[in-house]
């Protein structure tokens, strides 16, 4: 008997191969084909670095650009760069946020709630992070959200810098700083996943 798992697991393998019968490049939920697929991406990782670094496969949540719908679970290739990669890669305001851990001036970016449907993916590497259904204006100033798109995409740590016990949240996908969580924001859930506008890209939906 086939279970209705197998049938959505035979509905993306459909989805995915015809995607790639059309030649280019796919992007699935933000993801280029060779991170989804993990084709030789340390390989040129390690060409670039002279580092041999091991693959690491990770089972993200993945959503569509259209309408922000769940496409399922994703095996992906975590992204793993040499900080001279992350340079070509990021602004120098997001490389010391994202990669140093920094945090952007207050009111500095994009903080408002945008005024169409969408969600937000990593600056880094694509991951989505959060939809933007789920922002709200904490008068902060930066970018903030009562949950992530899914717990799964993100990664919790504790921080104790600056003789502060906080909660710094980062983007599972290349383990890139984002923010920090606190317990202080609206229902459902009474956090405050607070942002850096430059760890962000915002996507707006195709399909309202």
């Amino acid at each position: 008997m086939t279970s209705t798992f197998d049938h959505k697991a035979m509905d993306r393998r459909r989805f995915l191969f015809a995607a790639l019968g059309g030649g280019g490049l796919l992007a699935l939920g933000g993801l280029s084909a060779e991170r989804l697929f993990g084709n030789k991406g340390n390989g040129v990782m390690a060409a670039a670095t002279g580092t041999a670094a091991p693959a690491q496969d990770l089972l993200l949540e993945c959503f569509a650009d259209d309408d922000g719908h769940h496409l399922g679970t994703c095996q992906v290739r975590k992204l793993v760069l040499s900080d001279a990669q992350w340079h070509q890669r990021l602004s120098d305001e997001a490389f010391n946020v994202m990669r140093r851990a920094g945090t952007e001036m207050a009111f500095s970016g994009p903080h408002e709630k945008p005024n169409s449907k969408g969600l937000y993916r990593c600056v880094g590497c694509d991951t989505a992070l959060f939809n933007g259904a789920t922002q709200f204006d904490s008068g902060t100033g930066w970018p903030s959200f009562w949950q992530p798109i899914a717990k799964k995409n993100v990664i919790e740590t504790s921080d104790t810098s600056f003789g502060m016990v906080r909660t710094a949240v980062s983007c599972a996908g290349c383990d890139s700083h984002l923010g920090h969580v606190f317990d202080d924001g609206p229902a459902p859930t009474g956090l405050r996943y607070c942002m850096n506008s430059v760890a962000l890209r915002f996507v707006a939906f195709r399909v309202s």
